[in-house]
């Protein structure tokens, strides 16, 4: 048999493994629920801030939608941590799809109505973000329990990559639903797609932890144990700081209206396209990233990864038209999308399942409330000097922060994946024994 040509080679590398789709039918109901309502989610992450804009006229009030967001995420995804290393995972998203119907429901029938309080689409918007950390708390801490350990990192870039093209099509969905049917249409979408969730986890099998031992634990205990946890693992510890500067100061997502309005000229259209385009370039990132598989050193990779999604992310803040910041901006969501792959394979292959709802949860508030963070900071500054100096000056700053973090957290630059693979399979093994043999 030939030789396989470079060419040949180059394309294996690149292409995506998809037989943890082929093999798992509970990852296939998994990724087909979570890609419907991340289409209706991202319409609402577009809708909600442009909804604010337009009502106040502030960047400012727009960006404070984070802070009000800040608080029911972090206590519902450290809540949902615990209860997920307790209680079947598939019920408690089952029940939180059901919560996101209602209050998607809500926000629609308020722009239906006109122009709700300012104070109500905060309240409602918090309470959103609340919601949404419990989800991505169950669905990450399912998906390594439904694929053998040997195909968790496939499985992470499959579901990673798959989302991102909800994140494609949900952004730009949303400019147009709103241009075309209004807020009320886009809300009301949300709420559509959160019934296709719950579609597919009625059948997904039950996802109980695997060796869970904190049935007689309280739940704030369990919570510090968690926490414990999170903090002696200084890889997981660094890949979560290092995520959290990238967001909070380099994701301009609250001033996309303002510059799309006051400087593209371009309406919400050109809102949904500058949160398409990062999006663009994460999924065409992740679903070329048949080359991780074969990496070791991803911690390190996760550094040069961020340290690029800042510098796009400040030159996007300097160029003079739309097609040009789309185009950097797409180049940061490739970078970020190579670290997110990398960030959630280290993070899974160093956590035992019975730890693993609080590892996510950690992990979700970290991702969710980086870009929360970045509102506030990105529509602080923008205030005080102007949208643009906000976008570069933030951007320079996250390629500081990774350098720092670097030098701060050793342990992020020496993970290995295959030792922590191997560790990690050892671990499973013996809890699958220990739960067949039953009590002592």
């Amino acid at each position: 048999m030939p030789a396989p040509s470079r060419f040949g080679r180059l394309r294996a590398s690149l292409t995506m493994d998809l037989s943890p789709l082929r093999e798992s039918r509970d990852l296939r109901l998994l990724i087909l629920g979570s890609t419907l309502t991340g289409l209706g989610t991202q319409a609402t992450l577009v809708a909600l801030p442009y909804q604010l804009y337009v009502q106040t006229h502030s960047p400012a009030q727009s960006g404070l939608l984070g802070a009000f967001e800040l608080l029911p995420l972090v206590a519902l995804s450290l809540y949902g941590g615990a209860l997920a290393d307790r209680v079947d995972r598939r019920r408690v998203l089952l029940l939180v799809q059901i919560a996101l119907v209602l209050l998607s429901g809500a926000l629609a029938v308020g722009a239906y109505l006109g122009e709700p309080p300012v104070a109500l689409l905060y309240v409602l918007g918090a309470l959103l973000a609340g919601g949404n950390a419990v989800q991505n708390v169950m669905r990450s801490s399912i998906v390594p329990n439904v694929v053998p350990p040997g195909k968790l990192r496939p499985a992470l870039a499959l579901s990673f990559g798959l989302m991102q093209v909800t994140m494609v099509v949900g952004p730009a969905l949303g400019g147009v639903l709103i241009a075309v049917g209004g807020l009320g249409t886009a809300y009301a979408i949300d709420a559509a797609t959160c019934l296709g969730m719950v579609a597919s986890v009625l059948p997904l099998s039950p996802q109980a932890p695997r060796g869970a031992t904190v049935d007689d634990v309280g739940v704030w205990r369990s919570i510090g144990e968690g926490l414990r946890f999170v903090r002696s693992r200084r890889a997981l510890l660094g890949s979560f700081a290092i995520d959290l500067s990238a967001m909070t100061f380099g994701m301009p997502r609250t001033l996309f209206p303002v510059l799309s309005l006051s400087v593209y000229h371009a309406g919400a259209t050109g809102t949904g396209l500058l949160n398409a385009a990062v999006s663009v370039g994460a999924t065409a990132a992740a679903l070329t990233a048949g080359w991780l598989d074969g990496a070791r050193r991803l911690g390190r990779i996760v550094v040069v990864a961020v340290i690029a999604w800042g510098a796009a992310i400040a030159v996007a803040g300097l160029v003079p038209s739309l097609g040009l910041a789309m185009l950097l901006l797409a180049l940061a969501g490739a970078a970020d999308s190579v670290s997110a792959v990398c960030r959630s394979t280290i993070n899974q292959t160093v956590t035992p399942d019975a730890m693993r709802g609080r590892m996510s949860s950690v992990f979700s508030l970290v991702v969710q409330s980086g870009p929360r963070l970045g509102d506030v900071e990105g529509g602080a500054v923008a205030s005080l000097t102007s949208a643009r100096f906000s976008v570069v000056s933030g951007g320079v700053a996250c390629v500081a922060a990774a350098g720092l973090i670097a030098v701060a957290f050793p342990a992020l630059l020496a993970y290995d994946a295959d030792v922590a693979e191997a560790e990690l399979a050892e671990a499973t093994a013996q809890a699958d024994a220990a739960a067949a043999a039953g009590p002592a």
